[in-house]
């Protein structure tokens, strides 16, 4: 069995923590990501906000199977807090519920009207974009978007609410043999190659069934946050099995992308040497890149600076730490990297709303209402 290297995932092999923290990157679940999640994440990373957009008559397994993958790729802080990667929201035409062809039944976030800014948008399939109302609307709204959106992308017939746009003119596309023949008829501009069932030009991305878009769904993953975390969100999505009934990894599809895998040591490196020079040149060098070139790589991936990120590892394995017997708050401070005690207890202060002592005196891991009555005090 092939041993995927994970960022983050060594730091939980390396750094003498209990196993039932052991949550790999990648890491999913099938429930929609809660507020509080993304809140408790946002200290390390903000998620990139996809908009999927639904209609009657879209192709129900279109909007969900991207999505689930989607939700699927997430960071582990090394403490067992999931870190998700991708915030989904859907987007109606209108604050209707919407239908499926199915039958299943929707009922979005936003509307056009309401939706906020986004990463990326993605038009599902489904004969519903046959219609020319539903496929207007969507197209105007998109031309809208379209200096805004970083990526926008269409699955099988979502082509139909693209290329009205005129933005795919003499661009290439793809998309379900089915339809070839008629967007090629009412789109002449387009570059089409049904055969083909991903494609990319520039910002523009299509599809051109299903699994296609699951492939899709996972080299955005892999253009955003590296390989090893499309592999592991893969493992988790895509299990197809082979003939001898034995699971087999699927592996995104890549779009020439600049993963950043160099983060997968470097991070459980940080880990270790939280008592050491963690400046930005130290983690650059260690990383073996200049300075400038690491800071906004290490941003595209993470959402905030190296100096925060590493505070927050300090500050975070620090309050672990209170909570061991015979440890001193100075002790603590120096073991994590604070040299100066009052910089440590104004840090801990600023991130945990209390101060560090409280923490060392009063602190009970199988105890959920402590950290709360603490907080109430300080707000006392």
């Amino acid at each position: 069995m092939i041993t995927r290297v994970i960022i983050l995932l060594r730091i939980l092999k390396t750094a003498s923590v209990d196993n039932s923290l052991a949550r790999i990157v990648g890491s999913m679940s099938y429930w929609r990501v809660q507020p509080r999640d993304t809140i408790a994440a946002g200290i390390i990373m903000t998620p990139k906000r996809i908009g999927f957009v639904g209609f009657d008559g879209v192709t129900a397994c279109h909007l969900v199977g991207p999505a689930d993958t989607l939700a699927a790729a997430a960071l582990d802080d090394g403490y067992g807090n999931r870190i998700p990667c991708y915030q989904i929201c859907t987007i109606g035409l209108n604050s209707e519920k919407f239908r499926a062809e199915s039958g299943v039944v929707f009922k979005a976030d936003e509307t056009l009207h309401t939706a906020p800014d986004l990463d990326t948008i993605v038009i599902p399939g489904g004969e519903g974009l046959r219609r020319n109302e539903t496929s207007e609307k969507i197209s105007d709204w998109i031309l809208t978007r379209a200096n805004q959106a970083r990526r926008i992308a269409a699955i099988c017939a979502g082509i139909y609410g693209l290329a009205p746009t005129g933005l795919l003119d003499g661009r290439e596309v793809t998309t379900h043999s089915q339809f070839a023949t008629d967007v090629a008829r009412h789109f002449p501009s387009l570059r089409l190659d049904y055969r083909r069932s991903l494609v990319k030009d520039g910002p523009f991305y299509t599809s051109s069934d299903l699994h296609a878009a699951i492939d899709l769904s996972l080299a955005f993953v892999e253009e955003d946050y590296g390989r090893q975390v499309a592999l592991a969100t893969s493992q988790k999505v895509m299990l197809p099995i082979n003939g001898n009934g034995h699971s087999e990894l699927s592996k995104p599809v890549s779009f020439n992308s600049q993963p950043t895998d160099r983060f997968a040591e470097l991070v459980p490196w940080i880990m270790r040497n939280l008592h050491g020079d963690l400046s930005v040149n130290a983690l650059a060098h260690r990383a073996c890149m200049s300075s400038s070139n690491f800071k906004r790589a290490f941003k595209s991936v993470f959402g905030t600076t190296p100096s925060d990120f590493v505070e927050n590892l300090r500050l975070n394995e620090a309050r672990r730490r209170l909570s061991m017997p015979k440890r001193t708050v100075d002790t603590i401070a120096a073991s994590v990297g604070f040299s100066d005690r009052d910089a440590f207890r104004r840090a801990f202060e600023r991130r945990f709303g209390a101060g560090p002592g409280r923490y060392l005196t009063n602190s009970n891991p199988s105890s959920s209402v402590i950290s709360l009555t603490m907080k109430k005090d300080h707000l006392r």
